[in-house]
């Protein structure tokens, strides 16, 4: 009887989940080979993205494609299952993945289990900022995002209001980390070199705003490097508040706390991630959050288990102090764990994790940077230069290297390319919130949305010739307004405006007349409705 083989799977495909995938195959290569140890790896894409490298996405100074690298490349002797997580069962060792064609569920079993699920973006207790600002955390996220600046811009062009073209030309970036400053940098260089191919817009009239919640920007860099930051962003237009938070959002404002508001189309969070929900639902110890694990990487009182990256609570063995989420320490956490799972296999003793970062980087944009290497502080274009060169030898991939690479030279002669890529999809059914006194939709306007209020209050009033405003009615939650519009075909009879916080259920045009045309309880009940709002 052929005797089954041990089965490793890795749950995340970012830097912890793909090096510990690839440092398995060369540690266990022999016995992969000889069919008695069984790679696998869950990933929701079948790509590994160098996140150093995403602000670049949004300058287009590099390519989409090229800061994202196939996992079936990286690691070829690793079983991919490109599915979600639906759920994992530490007492049967095993892990349930969503179903690609059809409906039947994945279950994969497994003896060691390595979670390198990483982080999610949440914005939980934040009004509006789920509905209305862009994360920057994704491949996805950055393509969104330059889209959006290109959409903006061609609006602003053509634009006559004066406040809407303000908006139109704001751009707000929440978050003064390694992240925020590099994304607000590409922002603030791209949009404004951009703006130059518009005929209507004045590089001048652009305005980009970073949000900072501490007095100094770059807080894990030494104060003097920070300070250059901060110098070289404001000397090129941007505008940093300092110990300014934002609290949410509306379809045309950021929220910051205090009651200010600034009004922009274009809102990008970078704030701290939130732990994996997945995560919670474990019965483990957690630190904030995050999987306790001992110093060889492994999870207390559960024989082969194991978790690295930003989703584990790991501790330098020779320091004790806790390890930053950096891809830094989850590439060498990902070794230490596949060499200590290698030495499980093999009977031999594991190995502490031990790391002391090498330094740290911060691209500015511009051929500036700042940077602190064993040691040593650097600023300006040597620095940049250092960036440049040790992320183009640590992207993944010699092909990678080469188009990075190319893309840069050209980058120095070419002007910058402002092509939107229209990759949205029409939304059927969304979520919109709305901030006091804000209007949702003006008398005349065309009627889009079908609104149906889960919390809050909002007020129906018609506007008379003089001026003066008739109250039609006021709404609470599980009433819906704005039929009228989509049944007759016509422009907006009122306008609707919230009393109170308020958030709505939107169901588009299309959605709405698909199930009005179909569902002849739901055509009944609007009939009757609009019937008694129109006496």
């Amino acid at each position: 009887m052929t005797q089954r083989p041990t089965r490793i799977l890795i749950l995340g495909g970012g830097f912890g989940g793909v090096y510990a995938a690839l440092t398995l195959e060369k540690l266990l290569g022999r016995e992969i080979r000889r069919g008695e140890v069984e790679l696998g790896l869950v990933s929701r894409e079948n790509y590994m993205v160098f996140q150093p490298m995403l602000p670049e996405v949004i300058s287009g100074s590099i390519g989409i494609l090229d800061t994202i690298t196939p996992i079936r490349r990286l690691c070829p002797k690793t079983n991919l299952y490109t599915r979600t997580i639906e759920s994992i069962d530490l007492a049967h060792r095993s892990v349930t993945a969503t179903a690609g064609f059809g409906s039947r569920q994945h279950h994969l079993h497994y003896d060691h289990l390595v979670i390198a699920l990483g982080n999610v973006t949440t914005f939980a207790g934040q009004p509006g900022l789920a509905e209305y600002a862009l994360p920057f955390k994704y491949l996805g996220d950055a393509l969104t995002l330059r889209n959006r600046i290109i959409h903006t811009l061609e609006e602003a062009d053509i634009e006559q209001d004066p406040e809407v073209r303000r908006g139109l030309l704001t751009f707000v970036v929440a978050g003064g980390g390694f992240s925020g400053v590099e994304a607000v940098a590409e922002l603030n260089d791209f949009v404004r070199a951009a703006a130059r191919s518009f005929r209507h817009l004045d590089p001048a009239e652009i305005r980009v705003v970073l949000l900072h919640a501490g007095a100094l920007i770059l807080p894990e860099l030494p104060k003097s490097l920070a300070e250059f930051a901060q110098n070289i962003l404001m000397r090129r237009g941007v505008e940093i508040r300092f110990e300014t938070k934002l609290v949410g959002a509306t379809a045309d404002a950021a929220l910051l706390a205090g009651g200010e508001r600034i009004m922009t189309r274009t809102l990008i969070s970078t704030v701290p991630s939130g732990p994996n929900p997945l995560i919670a639902m474990l019965p483990l110890k957690t630190e904030r959050g995050r999987v306790v694990v001992d110093a060889t990487l492994a999870v207390p009182d559960h024989p082969g288990v194991w978790a690295v990256g930003d989703c584990a609570a790991v501790h330098d063995a020779k320091t004790g102090e806790p390890c930053p989420p950096t891809a830094q320490h989850a590439t060498r956490e990902a070794k230490c764990v596949a060499r200590n799972i290698a030495a499980t296999l093999r009977g031999q003793p594991r190995r502490a994790f031990s790391f002391k970062a090498l330094g740290k980087l911060g691209a500015l944009g511009r051929r500036s940077a700042v940077a602190e290497i064993l040691g040593i502080r650097l600023s300006g274009f040597v620095a940049w230069w250092l960036w440049r060169t040790i992320y183009l030898l640590k992207l993944p991939g010699l092909d990678r290297k080469i188009r990075v690479a190319t893309d840069w030279t050209l980058d120095l002669f070419l002007p910058p390319d402002i092509v939107q890529l229209k990759t949205e999809r029409a939304f059927g059914v969304r979520r919109e919130y709305f901030e006091p006194g804000q209007v949702v939709f003006r008398e005349g306007d065309r009627g889009d949305w079908l609104y149906v209020v889960t919390e809050g209050e909002v007020e129906v009033v018609r506007r008379a010739a003089d001026g003066s405003e008739t109250l039609l009615r006021r709404l609470t939650s599980g009433d819906c307004f704005g039929e009228i519009a989509l049944v007759s075909e016509g422009p907006r009879t009122a306008t609707v405006r919230a009393l109170t916080a308020t958030n709505v259920l939107a169901v588009d045009r299309d959605a709405f007349q698909a199930l009005f045309a179909t569902l002849p309880p739901l055509r009944s009940f609007f009939e009757q409705l609009i019937a008694t709002r129109s006496r």
